[in-house]
């Protein structure tokens, strides 16, 4: 080889160091399900030699300069791990997508935090997660479908979305559950209503978060049982655009859209669905449901975003009610309704200002305005003429009372918020205030209701104009909080938070006090204190326990203050909250479980008592004990196989509870299952890819059917299977729920008109297809 040609061999060599001596990259992290950029990823190289590396921002971008380095490792905990080669790294614009574990336990939340961002193994308290993956592998058609996978929650499906809410509580109707969005309550205090998920978009939910136990120190009243927080699709950096339509065998049809893009410092996003069932399983059983919601971002700066969040809701469900034993034993699909119906619409609107002031200090600002109205010709006020009084039967077979009626309300809310972070001891500081004005209105009127005494079911009415209810109430909550957390020693975190709430009443009757039209004219005020302390201790990032004390409370609702002649003097139910648990992850996420043990203990909880004079009136006399552990486990044991289970036990007594003369006290609480169990297993086969299916099993146990325990319900077990395959950006799939086609009761009650059953959906073949054109932009590194 001659002098020149080994000359330049040397000088190409040399040439060539620099691109591996000294090299910038950046790129932005995605999230591969929903598009949305991940905060706190860990950037590293993975050479000996080079020792570089960072985090990504807020936007999921980072920066890095490295020496001698040719691969780099990304990593977070809610995150597979990806080494990427450094010569992929073309220019700024280059993403990577991260697929999410499921069931990871140091994934970050922010429901125990008001918003703000925690490793789940920082927080005190029990918390499920329903993950963006899960929501995309299930395919629900209604919020039950989802929240059951979490332990120890039974959300009850009463049929087209509409629903009863059992967690850390019996399954009930009582204003005991929050529900959020986006960390805002998507109702008043003082209102509540146990169908309020019908006025959630799940086409809009990429996130949902449970914290279980009490959590008035954060969110004020209703959070006894648990919070639930619906958290919405954001703006994409990458466009996304997806579609998807599907149907089943009883009737059900659905339409769903997602769009999102950023141009500049704007962010827009629209998701969501229509929904309609006709000629079902059951007679007069048709529901049809609207939901949108739109969002629009500035980014001012890099530390200065303004958020606005839209979501309209048009619901309308024919009303179906329970059937009866006799329906029951014979296993008949039948309604006795024809007329009664539930309508609902919903206006949710919030402008959210958050600004980073440093590294250690972030402010928001929110502006909220709910507009909601609830209409209704309601089964379950619907009774017969014809009963039986002092053991003689007496009155029209043919005739039944019944009222058509109407809620609503206006809600004007302001919330601000500030987080401090302190070098000492890692300690953080978190306060705020906030005020929620709300004006409401009921009305009902009676209508005269013709029953078919042959078929036994109830085939017009008519209405008239008799005034039942009508009064308008002016409801106001003022609220501070403060939490405060710090670290004394290593891996021991103490985090303890109070809140302060004052509920203005003002009540204001349109018709003579009775009754029926409720009380005089009147005003009452409540106050309550609620505090929680709390700390996690993590050995290892791999281990981690908890413990906490805690207290929720719930003011007396607008229909137990002012539906009598008289007000009752009434102060809010109070329920404190003993709690250990823990965590582990072990196998490189391969294993992870979590467990929590708790005793709940309700005090002043509003019961209907019999005074002196032969009345009833609501007094504050009741005691209940809820106790019980909750257990969920997820696993990889091998790469294609992914299990999830969830179990618990609980059980729910009246301490002392005596209501309309009868004693409680000692019995087990109604409608409150012992066992509950949910677990699902997913394959998918290396030699298939796009190709999944999974077995979902949903246990619920033995209950009592009444307060007096003299009838129970067996329980029901069901089996959900559901396959999917998708090719680049075509996903088909079908759904077979209740797959064995059992028949059985959704919630079973007994009372002194005899036994009620909820009739479950017989089994259905749900098919579905979607179109993601997102998909076909994604360029991995």
């Amino acid at each position: 080889m001659s002098v020149v040609l080994r000359l330049a061999l040397v000088l190409c060599v040399l040439v060539s160091l620099p691109a591996y001596a000294q090299k910038k990259i950046s790129a932005t992290l995605l999230d591969s399900i929903n598009q949305e950029p991940i905060a706190g990823a860990t950037i590293q190289c993975t050479d000996s030699s080079c020792n570089c590396s960072c985090i990504t921002n807020n936007s999921g971008k980072f920066e890095m300069s490295c020496k001698d380095c040719r691969f780099i490792q990304v990593t977070h905990g809610s995150y597979k791990a990806q080494r990427i080669s450094i010569q992929q790294f073309a220019n700024s614009s280059t993403m990577i997508w991260l697929q999410p574990y499921t069931g990871t336990l140091n994934e970050i939340i922010v429901t125990a935090n008001r918003g703000e961002r925690i490793k789940r193994s920082e927080a005190p308290i029990a918390i499920g997660v329903v993950s963006a993956a899960s929501i995309q592998e299930t395919k629900a058609q209604s919020a039950d479908q989802l929240l059951n996978k979490i332990s120890g929650v039974n959300m009850v499906n009463l049929g087209n979305e509409q629903h009863q809410m059992s967690i850390r509580q019996p399954m009930t109707t009582k204003s005991l559950f929050l529900y959020l969005e986006d960390g805002i309550p998507v109702r008043t205090t003082g209102l509540f209503n146990h169908n309020a998920l019908l006025e959630m978009n799940l086409a809009a939910t990429k996130k949902i978060e449970v914290i279980k136990g009490p959590s008035s120190s954060l969110y004020g009243s209703e959070a006894i049982g648990g919070v639930v927080n619906f958290i919405s699709l954001s703006p994409t950096i990458q466009p996304m655009l997806k579609w998807s339509a599907q149907g089943n065998s009883i009737g059900y049809k659905r339409t769903d859209l997602q769009t999102s893009f950023k141009t500049g410092k704007w962010g827009f996003a629209l998701s969501g669905y229509y929904a309609d069932k006709r000629n079902s399983f059951m007679d007069y059983t048709d529901f049809h449901k609207a939901s949108l919601t739109a969002r629009a971002d500035y980014q001012f700066s890099d530390r200065t975003l303004v958020s606005n969040s839209y979501t309209y809701t048009d619901y309308y469900s024919d009303m179906r009610s329970g059937v009866d034993s006799t329906a029951f034993a014979t296993k008949q699909f039948f309604n006795p309704q024809t007329f009664t119906f539930r309508k609902v619409q919903a206006h949710r609107f919030r402008t959210t200002l958050s600004h980073q002031w440093n590294e250690n200090a972030n402010s928001s600002l929110s502006l909220v305005v709910r507009k909601n109205a609830i209409g209704q010709n309601p089964s379950y006020r619907i009774k017969d003429d014809y009963k039986r009084v002092n053991g003689v039967w007496k009155g029209n077979k043919s005739l039944a009372h019944g009222e058509i009626n109407e809620s609503s309300f206006k809600s004007l809310a302001i919330i601000s918020q500030h987080k401090q972070k302190f070098d000492w001891k890692n300690a953080t500081l978190l306060g705020g205030l906030s005020a929620d004005l709300s004006p409401s209105a009921y009305t009902a009127s009676y209508i005269k209701i013709h029953k078919d005494t042959i078929s036994g079911k109830y085939d017009n009415y008519e209405a008239s104009d008799s005034s039942l209810t009508n009064y308008t109430t002016r409801i106001n909550n003022f609220a501070g909080f403060i939490q405060a957390a710090f670290e004394p020693a290593k891996g021991l975190r103490l985090v303890g938070s109070i809140r302060y709430d004052v509920f203005q009443y003002k009540f204001n009757n349109q018709l003579a006090p009775s009754s029926f039209s409720g009380a005089a004219d009147t005003s009452t005020v409540f106050r309550r204190l609620s505090p929680k302390i709390g700390l996690t201790y993590n050995p290892t990032n791999k281990i981690g326990f908890f413990a906490n004390y805690s207290e929720g409370f719930v003011p007396p609702q607008v229909t137990e203050l002012f539906t009598g002649v008289k007000v009752p003097f009434l102060q809010p139910s109070v329920f404190r909250n003993y709690e250990i648990g823990g965590w582990m992850n072990l196998f490189k996420n391969n294993l992870s479980g979590d467990f929590s043990i708790y005793q709940l203990d309700g005090s002043n909880e509003i019961v209907n008592m019999r005074l002196d004079d032969g009345s009833f009136a609501n007094q504050n006399s009741g005691r209940t004990s809820h106790k019980g552990i909750e257990i969920g486990i997820n696993a990889n044991p091998i790469k294609s196989i992914r299990i999830r289970t969830s179990a618990s036990y609980s059980k729910h007594m009246f301490e002392e509870f005596v209501e309309k003369g009868i004693s409680y006290s000692g019995k087990e609480m109604n409608n409150a299952p012992r066992w509950l169990f949910n677990g699902e297993i997913w394959y998918r086969p290396n030699f298939l890819n796009g190709f999944r299916i999974g077995t979902e099993v949903q246990f619920v146990g033995k209950y009592y059917a009444d307060p007096q325990n003299t009838a129970s319900y067996p329980g029901y077990t069901v089996l959900h299977i559901r396959t999917a395959y998708t090719y680049k950006a075509i996903e088909i799939w079908m759904n077979v729920l209740n797959a064995g086609d059992r028949y059985y009761s959704t919630i079973t009650s007994k009372s002194s008109f005899g036994y009620s059953y909820t009739l479950a959906d017989p089994r259905s073949y749900n098919m579905g297809i979607s179109l993601d054109l997102s998909t076909l932009l994604k360029k991995q590194p």
